[in-house]
Protein backbone atom coordinates (compact mmCIF):
# COMPACT_ATOMS: atom_id res chain seq x y z
CA UNK A 1 0.00 0.00 0.00
CA UNK A 2 1.24 3.48 -0.89
CA UNK A 3 1.19 6.33 1.62
CA UNK A 4 1.68 10.08 1.39
CA UNK A 5 2.57 12.63 4.04
CA UNK A 6 0.31 15.41 5.29
CA UNK A 7 2.23 18.19 7.04
CA UNK A 8 1.25 21.39 8.79
CA UNK A 9 3.67 23.82 10.40
CA UNK A 10 3.51 26.03 13.48
CA UNK A 11 6.19 28.68 13.36
CA UNK A 12 7.06 30.94 16.30
CA UNK A 13 8.75 34.21 15.37
CA UNK A 14 10.32 36.49 17.96
CA UNK A 15 9.68 40.12 17.06
CA UNK A 16 12.50 42.65 17.36
CA UNK A 17 10.65 45.22 19.47
CA UNK A 18 12.52 47.21 22.10
CA UNK A 19 10.27 46.11 24.97
CA UNK A 20 8.42 42.95 25.92
CA UNK A 21 4.89 42.05 24.85
CA UNK A 22 3.07 43.16 28.00
CA UNK A 23 5.64 45.15 29.99
CA UNK A 24 8.27 47.86 29.57
CA UNK A 25 11.22 45.54 30.24
CA UNK A 26 13.78 45.26 27.46
CA UNK A 27 13.17 42.51 24.92
CA UNK A 28 16.90 42.44 24.04
CA UNK A 29 17.70 39.44 26.21
CA UNK A 30 20.38 37.82 24.02
CA UNK A 31 23.88 37.89 25.49
CA UNK A 32 22.60 39.22 28.84
CA UNK A 33 23.47 37.65 32.18
CA UNK A 34 20.75 35.21 33.32
CA UNK A 35 17.81 36.68 35.22
CA UNK A 36 18.82 40.31 34.78
CA UNK A 37 15.81 41.35 32.64
CA UNK A 38 12.90 40.55 34.92
CA UNK A 39 9.72 42.41 35.85
CA UNK A 40 6.58 41.78 37.91
CA UNK A 41 4.37 41.24 34.83
CA UNK A 42 6.53 38.53 33.26
CA UNK A 43 6.85 36.79 36.61
CA UNK A 44 3.12 37.00 37.32
CA UNK A 45 3.51 38.80 40.64
CA UNK A 46 0.28 39.90 42.39
CA UNK A 47 -1.01 43.27 41.23
CA UNK A 48 1.07 43.41 38.02
CA UNK A 49 -1.10 44.19 34.99
CA UNK A 50 -0.20 43.57 31.31
CA UNK A 51 -0.16 46.43 28.79
CA UNK A 52 -0.19 45.53 25.07
CA UNK A 53 2.90 46.48 23.02
CA UNK A 54 1.55 48.52 20.08
CA UNK A 55 4.71 47.95 18.00
CA UNK A 56 4.29 44.17 18.32
CA UNK A 57 0.69 44.42 17.09
CA UNK A 58 1.81 46.48 14.09
CA UNK A 59 4.58 43.97 13.34
CA UNK A 60 2.01 41.17 13.35
CA UNK A 61 -0.18 43.18 10.99
CA UNK A 62 2.81 43.66 8.67
CA UNK A 63 3.43 39.92 8.62
CA UNK A 64 -0.24 39.19 8.02
CA UNK A 65 -0.48 41.65 5.12
CA UNK A 66 2.75 40.26 3.63
CA UNK A 67 1.17 36.78 3.72
CA UNK A 68 -2.03 38.04 2.06
CA UNK A 69 -4.00 37.49 5.27
CA UNK A 70 -7.15 39.24 6.37
CA UNK A 71 -6.66 41.51 9.39
CA UNK A 72 -9.27 41.21 12.12
CA UNK A 73 -11.04 44.44 13.04
CA UNK A 74 -11.54 42.97 16.48
CA UNK A 75 -9.08 40.66 18.22
CA UNK A 76 -8.61 39.58 21.81
CA UNK A 77 -6.11 37.86 24.09
CA UNK A 78 -6.72 34.65 26.02
CA UNK A 79 -5.11 32.75 28.88
CA UNK A 80 -3.59 29.44 27.82
CA UNK A 81 -3.18 27.48 31.03
CA UNK A 82 -0.56 24.82 31.57
CA UNK A 83 1.98 24.09 34.24
CA UNK A 84 5.67 23.95 33.41
CA UNK A 85 8.70 25.50 35.15
CA UNK A 86 9.37 27.97 32.30
CA UNK A 87 5.92 29.54 32.83
CA UNK A 88 5.99 31.13 36.27
CA UNK A 89 2.40 32.44 36.12
CA UNK A 90 0.89 29.05 35.34
CA UNK A 91 -0.61 30.50 32.15
CA UNK A 92 0.53 32.13 28.92
CA UNK A 93 -1.20 35.15 27.39
CA UNK A 94 -1.96 34.07 23.83
CA UNK A 95 -4.83 34.24 21.33
CA UNK A 96 -7.33 31.43 20.86
CA UNK A 97 -10.47 32.00 18.78
CA UNK A 98 -9.97 35.58 17.54
CA UNK A 99 -6.44 35.83 16.09
CA UNK A 100 -5.09 39.07 14.71
CA UNK A 101 -4.67 37.68 11.14
CA UNK A 102 -6.32 34.81 9.25
CA UNK A 103 -6.62 33.08 5.87
CA UNK A 104 -3.42 33.93 3.99
CA UNK A 105 -0.90 31.91 1.98
CA UNK A 106 2.73 31.40 1.00
CA UNK A 107 3.35 30.48 -2.62
CA UNK A 108 6.04 27.94 -3.51
CA UNK A 109 8.12 27.86 -6.71
CA UNK A 110 5.77 25.16 -8.04
CA UNK A 111 2.90 27.71 -7.76
CA UNK A 112 1.44 25.62 -4.95
CA UNK A 113 -0.13 27.81 -2.28
CA UNK A 114 0.42 26.81 1.35
CA UNK A 115 -2.60 28.22 3.16
CA UNK A 116 -2.06 30.16 6.37
CA UNK A 117 -4.77 29.36 8.89
CA UNK A 118 -3.90 32.11 11.35
CA UNK A 119 -1.29 34.50 12.70
CA UNK A 120 -1.62 35.26 16.40
CA UNK A 121 0.34 37.03 19.11
CA UNK A 122 1.55 35.67 22.43
CA UNK A 123 4.36 36.03 24.94
CA UNK A 124 7.44 33.83 24.98
CA UNK A 125 8.29 31.74 28.03
CA UNK A 126 11.46 31.59 30.10
CA UNK A 127 14.44 29.47 29.04
CA UNK A 128 14.84 26.14 30.79
CA UNK A 129 18.22 24.38 30.62
CA UNK A 130 18.49 20.78 31.80
CA UNK A 131 21.82 19.62 33.23
CA UNK A 132 22.31 15.88 33.19
CA UNK A 133 25.72 14.50 34.11
CA UNK A 134 26.98 11.44 35.96
CA UNK A 135 27.07 13.42 39.22
CA UNK A 136 24.31 15.99 38.71
CA UNK A 137 20.75 16.16 37.49
CA UNK A 138 19.08 19.55 37.73
CA UNK A 139 17.52 22.38 35.68
CA UNK A 140 18.33 26.09 35.38
CA UNK A 141 15.71 28.77 34.72
CA UNK A 142 16.55 32.05 32.95
CA UNK A 143 13.60 34.47 33.03
CA UNK A 144 15.16 37.04 30.63
CA UNK A 145 13.30 35.68 27.57
CA UNK A 146 9.95 35.51 29.34
CA UNK A 147 7.46 38.00 27.91
CA UNK A 148 9.30 38.59 24.62
CA UNK A 149 6.77 39.23 21.81
CA UNK A 150 6.16 35.99 19.96
CA UNK A 151 4.12 35.62 16.81
CA UNK A 152 2.79 32.20 15.80
CA UNK A 153 2.05 31.43 12.15
CA UNK A 154 -0.03 28.29 11.63
CA UNK A 155 -0.49 26.65 8.23
CA UNK A 156 -3.18 24.33 7.00
CA UNK A 157 -1.95 20.73 6.43
CA UNK A 158 -0.98 21.55 2.83
CA UNK A 159 2.66 20.43 2.77
CA UNK A 160 3.60 16.96 1.63
CA UNK A 161 7.41 16.66 1.74
CA UNK A 162 10.50 17.95 3.50
CA UNK A 163 11.42 19.81 0.30
CA UNK A 164 8.20 21.81 0.43
CA UNK A 165 8.67 22.40 4.17
CA UNK A 166 12.14 23.86 3.62
CA UNK A 167 11.00 26.13 0.79
CA UNK A 168 8.10 27.36 2.90
CA UNK A 169 10.41 28.11 5.85
CA UNK A 170 12.95 29.91 3.66
CA UNK A 171 10.21 32.00 2.00
CA UNK A 172 8.79 32.91 5.40
CA UNK A 173 12.22 33.85 6.76
CA UNK A 174 12.86 36.00 3.71
CA UNK A 175 9.57 37.90 4.14
CA UNK A 176 10.20 38.50 7.85
CA UNK A 177 13.68 39.87 7.15
CA UNK A 178 12.50 42.05 4.25
CA UNK A 179 9.84 43.78 6.35
CA UNK A 180 12.31 44.05 9.24
CA UNK A 181 10.17 42.70 12.10
CA UNK A 182 12.60 39.98 13.22
CA UNK A 183 15.87 38.21 12.47
CA UNK A 184 14.15 34.86 11.79
CA UNK A 185 17.33 33.08 12.86
CA UNK A 186 16.74 29.46 13.89
CA UNK A 187 20.18 29.04 15.41
CA UNK A 188 19.66 31.84 17.94
CA UNK A 189 16.12 30.68 18.76
CA UNK A 190 14.27 33.67 17.31
CA UNK A 191 12.57 31.44 14.72
CA UNK A 192 11.23 28.10 15.94
CA UNK A 193 9.29 25.61 13.91
CA UNK A 194 7.13 22.65 14.96
CA UNK A 195 5.85 20.16 12.38
CA UNK A 196 2.57 18.27 12.61
CA UNK A 197 2.92 15.12 10.53
CA UNK A 198 0.53 12.35 9.59
CA UNK A 199 0.32 9.90 6.72
CA UNK A 200 -2.61 8.62 4.70
CA UNK A 201 -3.24 6.29 1.82
CA UNK A 202 -2.54 7.96 -1.53
CA UNK A 203 -5.75 9.52 -2.81
CA UNK A 204 -7.63 9.06 0.47
CA UNK A 205 -9.34 12.02 2.16
CA UNK A 206 -9.10 10.41 5.58
CA UNK A 207 -6.13 11.84 7.54
CA UNK A 208 -4.03 9.69 9.82
CA UNK A 209 -3.09 10.31 13.44
CA UNK A 210 -1.14 13.53 13.87
CA UNK A 211 2.27 13.63 15.57
CA UNK A 212 3.96 16.93 16.49
CA UNK A 213 7.76 17.22 16.15
CA UNK A 214 9.66 19.80 18.22
CA UNK A 215 13.26 20.75 19.06
CA UNK A 216 14.50 21.46 15.53
CA UNK A 217 17.00 24.32 15.61
CA UNK A 218 18.36 24.23 12.06
CA UNK A 219 16.64 24.13 8.66
CA UNK A 220 18.54 20.96 7.77
CA UNK A 221 17.36 19.43 11.07
CA UNK A 222 13.76 20.18 10.09
CA UNK A 223 14.23 18.29 6.82
CA UNK A 224 15.90 15.35 8.57
CA UNK A 225 13.21 15.19 11.27
CA UNK A 226 10.33 15.36 8.76
CA UNK A 227 11.84 12.65 6.56
CA UNK A 228 12.53 10.40 9.55
CA UNK A 229 9.05 10.80 11.00
CA UNK A 230 7.35 10.07 7.67
CA UNK A 231 9.37 6.86 7.31
CA UNK A 232 8.69 5.92 10.95
CA UNK A 233 4.95 6.30 10.55
CA UNK A 234 4.86 4.40 7.25
CA UNK A 235 6.83 1.57 8.84
CA UNK A 236 4.40 1.50 11.78
CA UNK A 237 1.47 1.29 9.40
CA UNK A 238 3.06 -1.52 7.43
CA UNK A 239 3.69 -3.42 10.69
CA UNK A 240 0.08 -2.83 11.82
CA UNK A 241 1.32 -0.80 14.78
CA UNK A 242 -0.84 1.95 16.24
CA UNK A 243 0.40 5.53 15.74
CA UNK A 244 -0.15 7.53 18.93
CA UNK A 245 -1.11 11.20 18.89
CA UNK A 246 1.86 12.64 20.74
CA UNK A 247 4.61 15.22 20.84
CA UNK A 248 8.05 13.95 19.87
CA UNK A 249 11.41 15.69 20.03
CA UNK A 250 14.17 15.57 17.44
CA UNK A 251 17.44 14.10 18.72
CA UNK A 252 20.43 15.61 16.94
CA UNK A 253 22.78 12.98 18.36
CA UNK A 254 20.75 9.95 17.27
CA UNK A 255 18.99 11.51 14.24
CA UNK A 256 15.64 10.13 15.39
CA UNK A 257 12.41 11.47 16.91
CA UNK A 258 11.85 10.60 20.57
CA UNK A 259 8.50 10.52 22.43
CA UNK A 260 8.05 13.42 24.88
CA UNK A 261 4.40 13.50 25.93
CA UNK A 262 0.93 12.72 24.65
CA UNK A 263 -0.42 15.51 22.48
CA UNK A 264 -2.71 18.02 24.15
CA UNK A 265 -5.95 19.22 22.62
CA UNK A 266 -7.03 22.86 22.85
CA UNK A 267 -9.53 22.09 25.64
CA UNK A 268 -6.65 20.73 27.74
CA UNK A 269 -5.36 24.31 28.02
CA UNK A 270 -8.69 25.62 29.40
CA UNK A 271 -8.55 28.82 27.37
CA UNK A 272 -10.60 31.78 28.54
CA UNK A 273 -10.50 35.51 27.64
CA UNK A 274 -7.69 37.41 29.35
CA UNK A 275 -9.55 39.50 31.96
CA UNK A 276 -6.80 42.12 32.28
CA UNK A 277 -6.69 43.06 28.57
CA UNK A 278 -9.79 44.42 26.81
CA UNK A 279 -10.52 43.35 23.20
CA UNK A 280 -8.38 45.23 20.69
CA UNK A 281 -10.10 47.26 17.95
CA UNK A 282 -8.20 47.57 14.66
CA UNK A 283 -9.88 50.01 12.28
CA UNK A 284 -9.36 50.08 8.52
CA UNK A 285 -7.41 53.36 8.68
CA UNK A 286 -4.80 51.68 10.88
CA UNK A 287 -4.63 48.70 8.51
CA UNK A 288 -4.19 51.04 5.51
CA UNK A 289 -1.44 52.91 7.36
CA UNK A 290 0.47 49.66 7.95
CA UNK A 291 -0.13 48.55 4.37
CA UNK A 292 1.45 51.77 3.05
CA UNK A 293 4.50 51.27 5.30
CA UNK A 294 5.32 47.84 3.85
CA UNK A 295 8.56 47.70 1.86
CA UNK A 296 8.95 45.94 -1.47
CA UNK A 297 8.56 42.22 -0.77
CA UNK A 298 11.03 39.64 -2.16
CA UNK A 299 8.53 38.18 -4.64
CA UNK A 300 7.71 41.62 -6.05
CA UNK A 301 11.39 42.57 -6.22
CA UNK A 302 12.26 39.34 -8.01
CA UNK A 303 9.52 39.92 -10.59
CA UNK A 304 10.89 43.43 -11.16
CA UNK A 305 14.39 42.08 -11.76
CA UNK A 306 13.10 39.57 -14.31
CA UNK A 307 10.53 41.72 -16.15
CA UNK A 308 12.04 45.20 -15.88
CA UNK A 309 15.77 44.42 -15.94
CA UNK A 310 15.61 41.24 -18.08
CA UNK A 311 17.59 39.21 -15.55
CA UNK A 312 17.24 35.43 -15.50
CA UNK A 313 15.05 33.75 -12.89
CA UNK A 314 18.22 32.25 -11.41
CA UNK A 315 20.05 35.58 -11.09
CA UNK A 316 16.95 37.29 -9.69
CA UNK A 317 16.50 34.52 -7.10
CA UNK A 318 20.12 34.88 -5.94
CA UNK A 319 19.86 38.66 -5.73
CA UNK A 320 16.71 38.54 -3.60
CA UNK A 321 17.82 35.68 -1.37
CA UNK A 322 19.01 38.10 1.32
CA UNK A 323 17.58 41.56 2.06
CA UNK A 324 21.03 43.10 2.69
CA UNK A 325 22.45 41.63 -0.52
CA UNK A 326 19.45 42.85 -2.50
CA UNK A 327 19.62 46.34 -0.98
CA UNK A 328 23.32 46.59 -1.84
CA UNK A 329 22.45 45.66 -5.43
CA UNK A 330 19.59 48.20 -5.51
CA UNK A 331 21.89 51.00 -4.32
CA UNK A 332 24.63 50.00 -6.78
CA UNK A 333 22.38 50.18 -9.85
CA UNK A 334 20.70 53.46 -8.78
CA UNK A 335 22.91 55.80 -10.86
CA UNK A 336 22.04 53.97 -14.08
CA UNK A 337 18.97 51.84 -13.45
CA UNK A 338 17.56 52.28 -16.94
CA UNK A 339 20.51 50.57 -18.65
CA UNK A 340 19.85 46.83 -18.63
CA UNK A 341 23.33 45.97 -19.91
CA UNK A 342 24.83 47.84 -16.96
CA UNK A 343 22.41 46.18 -14.52
CA UNK A 344 23.09 42.72 -15.94
CA UNK A 345 26.83 43.22 -15.50
CA UNK A 346 26.42 44.30 -11.87
CA UNK A 347 24.09 41.34 -11.22
CA UNK A 348 26.73 38.93 -12.57
CA UNK A 349 29.47 40.70 -10.61
CA UNK A 350 27.57 40.54 -7.33
CA UNK A 351 26.41 36.96 -7.81
CA UNK A 352 29.95 36.01 -8.78
CA UNK A 353 33.08 37.80 -7.53
CA UNK A 354 31.31 39.89 -4.86
CA UNK A 355 29.66 36.80 -3.34
CA UNK A 356 32.95 34.89 -3.49
CA UNK A 357 34.71 37.59 -1.45
CA UNK A 358 31.79 37.86 0.97
CA UNK A 359 31.79 34.11 1.62
CA UNK A 360 35.58 33.94 1.77
CA UNK A 361 35.76 36.47 4.60
CA UNK A 362 32.46 35.46 6.27
CA UNK A 363 31.68 39.08 7.13
CA UNK A 364 28.45 41.01 7.53
CA UNK A 365 27.40 43.77 5.16
CA UNK A 366 28.19 46.52 7.66
CA UNK A 367 31.81 45.31 7.62
CA UNK A 368 32.24 45.83 3.86
CA UNK A 369 34.82 48.61 3.50
CA UNK A 370 33.26 50.33 0.49
CA UNK A 371 29.73 51.43 -0.29
CA UNK A 372 27.45 50.69 -3.27
CA UNK A 373 28.42 53.95 -4.98
CA UNK A 374 32.05 52.83 -5.08
CA UNK A 375 31.05 49.60 -6.81
CA UNK A 376 28.87 51.58 -9.21
CA UNK A 377 31.81 53.89 -9.99
CA UNK A 378 34.05 50.88 -10.67
CA UNK A 379 31.58 49.40 -13.15
CA UNK A 380 31.12 52.81 -14.79
CA UNK A 381 34.91 52.98 -15.36
CA UNK A 382 34.71 49.53 -16.98
CA UNK A 383 31.89 50.65 -19.29
CA UNK A 384 34.01 53.66 -20.31
CA UNK A 385 36.57 51.09 -21.58
CA UNK A 386 39.24 52.42 -19.25
CA UNK A 387 39.75 48.99 -17.67
CA UNK A 388 38.91 45.44 -18.71
CA UNK A 389 37.15 42.69 -16.78
CA UNK A 390 40.39 41.27 -15.36
CA UNK A 391 41.54 44.66 -14.06
CA UNK A 392 38.09 45.28 -12.61
CA UNK A 393 38.35 42.14 -10.47
CA UNK A 394 41.84 43.18 -9.33
CA UNK A 395 40.54 46.62 -8.32
CA UNK A 396 37.51 45.07 -6.58
CA UNK A 397 39.79 42.89 -4.42
CA UNK A 398 41.85 45.95 -3.48
CA UNK A 399 38.67 47.85 -2.59
CA UNK A 400 37.56 44.88 -0.50
CA UNK A 401 40.84 44.77 1.42
CA UNK A 402 41.48 48.49 1.86
CA UNK A 403 38.26 50.40 1.19
CA UNK A 404 40.13 52.66 -1.26
CA UNK A 405 38.24 54.39 -4.07
CA UNK A 406 38.39 52.67 -7.47
CA UNK A 407 39.88 55.68 -9.29
CA UNK A 408 42.64 55.99 -6.67
CA UNK A 409 43.56 52.31 -7.00
CA UNK A 410 43.63 52.48 -10.81
CA UNK A 411 45.76 55.65 -10.79
CA UNK A 412 48.20 54.59 -8.05
CA UNK A 413 48.79 51.15 -9.56
CA UNK A 414 48.72 52.33 -13.15
CA UNK A 415 46.00 49.85 -14.09
CA UNK A 416 44.45 51.81 -16.96
CA UNK A 417 43.92 49.72 -20.07
CA UNK A 418 46.56 50.15 -22.81
CA UNK A 419 44.88 51.31 -26.02
CA UNK A 420 47.71 53.31 -27.59
CA UNK A 421 48.32 51.59 -30.96
CA UNK A 422 51.98 52.60 -31.20
CA UNK A 423 52.77 51.19 -27.74
CA UNK A 424 50.86 48.01 -28.49
CA UNK A 425 52.46 47.56 -31.94
CA UNK A 426 55.95 47.64 -30.42
CA UNK A 427 55.04 44.99 -27.85
CA UNK A 428 53.20 42.80 -30.36
CA UNK A 429 56.06 42.93 -32.90
CA UNK A 430 58.45 41.69 -30.22
CA UNK A 431 56.07 38.91 -29.21
CA UNK A 432 55.60 37.77 -32.81
CA UNK A 433 59.35 37.79 -33.42
CA UNK A 434 59.82 35.58 -30.34
CA UNK A 435 57.11 33.12 -31.44
CA UNK A 436 57.99 32.05 -35.01
CA UNK A 437 55.99 28.80 -34.67
CA UNK A 438 52.80 30.82 -34.16
CA UNK A 439 53.53 32.64 -37.41
CA UNK A 440 54.04 29.33 -39.24
CA UNK A 441 50.80 27.99 -37.77
CA UNK A 442 48.98 31.10 -39.02
CA UNK A 443 50.40 30.62 -42.52
CA UNK A 444 49.18 27.01 -42.34
CA UNK A 445 45.64 28.27 -41.70
CA UNK A 446 45.53 27.58 -37.96
CA UNK A 447 43.47 30.47 -36.59
CA UNK A 448 44.17 29.32 -33.03
CA UNK A 449 47.61 30.91 -33.40
CA UNK A 450 46.05 34.39 -33.22
CA UNK A 451 44.42 33.55 -29.88
CA UNK A 452 47.75 32.23 -28.62
CA UNK A 453 49.49 35.47 -29.54
CA UNK A 454 46.73 37.55 -27.95
CA UNK A 455 47.23 35.52 -24.78
CA UNK A 456 50.94 36.35 -24.87
CA UNK A 457 50.11 40.04 -25.25
CA UNK A 458 47.78 39.93 -22.24
CA UNK A 459 50.47 38.11 -20.25
CA UNK A 460 53.12 40.63 -21.23
CA UNK A 461 50.91 43.61 -20.31
CA UNK A 462 49.52 41.94 -17.16
CA UNK A 463 46.03 42.03 -18.64
CA UNK A 464 46.09 45.77 -19.40
CA UNK A 465 46.14 45.58 -23.21
CA UNK A 466 42.90 46.40 -25.01
CA UNK A 467 42.00 42.98 -26.44
CA UNK A 468 40.06 44.34 -29.42
CA UNK A 469 42.82 46.72 -30.57
CA UNK A 470 45.46 44.06 -29.86
CA UNK A 471 43.63 41.49 -32.00
CA UNK A 472 43.42 43.94 -34.89
CA UNK A 473 47.15 44.71 -34.68
CA UNK A 474 48.07 40.98 -34.46
CA UNK A 475 45.98 40.21 -37.52
CA UNK A 476 47.45 43.15 -39.47
CA UNK A 477 51.06 42.14 -38.72
CA UNK A 478 50.43 38.44 -39.49
CA UNK A 479 48.82 39.32 -42.82
CA UNK A 480 52.06 41.04 -43.90
CA UNK A 481 53.98 37.83 -43.20
CA UNK A 482 51.92 35.60 -45.52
Amino acid sequence: MNYEAVIGLETHVQLNTDSKMFSLSSAKYQNQDPNTIVDPTSMGLPGALPVVNRKAIESAMMIGLSLDCNISNKTKFDRKQYFYPDLMKGYQISQFDEPICYEGFVELSTNKKIRINRVHMEEDVAKLTHINTRDSNYSLLDINRSGTPLMEIVTEPDLSSSKEVIEYIENLQKIIRYIGVGSANMEEGSFRCDANISIKEVGSKELGTKVEIKNMNRISAVAEAVDYEIKRQIKSKENNEKIIQETRGWSEEKSITIPQRTKEESNDYRYFPEPDIPPLEIDNDWIDEIKKSLPELPKVRKEKYVKQYNLSEYDAELLTSDINFSNFFEETIKPNNKNNEYIKYIANLMNGEFSRLLNLDSISYVEIKFDPKDLSDLVAIYFENKINNKILKTVLEEMWDTGSKPNDIITNKNLVIISDTNELEDKINNIIENNPKAVEDFKAGKEQSQKFLLGQVMKETKGQADPKISSEIINKILQTKK
